[in-house]
């Protein structure tokens, strides 16, 4: 029987799954990834809502409403958070290290026909799911004025981001407190920064194109696409292969590519993300799909700029 009934969808993806196969091989691989995808189906029934189908390494399921929806997301992370933390004990799989865990919410009108799920609401989960990071939730504009007012005090605005096949872009917002984030100052591999440190705008150069960004103007998607906020046409470049948020009072860059960005800073250190994040401070460069160093990449200028800043900070 076919229903129209409004729901909140969400879509979660399991990072990480692929490169086991490569590194655990096929039997181990497929426990491992069946073993965790179960797990954070529990959250889903506990809550309340329906899980429609699985995705490989992901799941689809529907809520009645969005502060059930947001409740089962948050044990999800905290299930898979607490699977990773045993990957480090003794005769556990290596592989369960790697893991990371990306939702997304949408909601809107449904048509639910032959157990499946169909509709806009659907489309924009889906696709909305490839644009968060590590261990993130985000959620659209709609959900959030479902949730009771002390829980949407935790979420911060992304502002609109433009959806694969879609023509209107999205108002997202991303569930704040990353886990792993400290409070007080933000970890990159190059040691902390701190909160005090400010910084009050961001450059970005590439070929011809310099722009500066201003911090009430984040989030930044830097992609191919002719909507990004900063459009790099490359043939290597995603749509959305990267975004640069306002996060505890510094920028934070995380990939949404399958290509990979890497950032190399002005040490000369690269950092390569995949699905991951890290913070921006000094001046750099960052490669999308390739590394900086390679001269066939699409490689962007940064420089994170600060009150009296006139010039960009010398890289060597």
């Amino acid at each position: 029987m076919t229903q129209i009934a409004e729901r909140t969808v969400l879509f979660a993806d399991l990072r990480g799954s692929t490169s086991l196969f490569e590194t655990l091989g096929n039997a181990e691989a497929t426990s491992v990834v069946t073993h965790c995808v179960n797990a954070v189906m529990r959250p889903v029934n506990e809550a309340g809502g329906r899980v429609v189908k699985t995705l490989g390494d992901g799941l689809m399921a529907v809520f009645e409403t969005p502060a059930t929806a947001a409740q089962a997301a948050n044990v999800m992370h905290d299930v898979l958070e607490a699977i990773v933390s045993r990957g480090s004990e003794r005769g556990a799989s290596a592989g369960l290290r790697v893991l990371r865990l990306q939702v997304a919410l949408a909601r809107g009108e449904v048509v639910e026909m032959a157990g499946d799920c169909y509709g806009d609401a659907v489309n924009v989960a889906a696709r909305l799911v490839d644009h968060a990071g590590d261990n993130e939730t985000l959620v659209t504009s709609e959900v959030l004025l479902g949730l009771p007012v002390a829980q949407r005090a935790r979420y911060r605005s992304l502002d609109r981001l433009v959806l694969r096949g879609r023509v209107e872009p999205v108002e997202v917002h991303v569930l704040g407190g990353r886990r792993g984030s400290a409070s007080d100052a933000q970890i990159t591999q190059f040691g902390s920064v701190s909160v005090a440190e400010t910084p009050d705008g961001l450059r970005l150069t590439w070929l011809d194109l310099n722009r500066l960004f201003a911090v009430q103007q984040m989030p930044v998607v830097l992609g191919r696409s002719p909507q990004a906020s900063f459009c790099v046409d490359d043939s290597r470049v995603s749509r959305s292969h990267a975004r640069v948020d306002w996060h505890s009072g510094n920028f934070q860059l995380t990939d949404l590519s399958y290509n990979g960005t890497y950032v190399r800073f002005n040490d000369g250190e690269i950092v390569s993300l995949r699905r991951g994040s890290c913070l921006l401070h000094g001046s750099g460069s960052i490669g999308l799909g390739g590394s900086p160093i390679d001269p066939t990449s699409a490689c962007i200028r940064f420089d994170v700029l600060r009150f009296g800043d006139t010039q960009p900070q010398p890289f060597v």
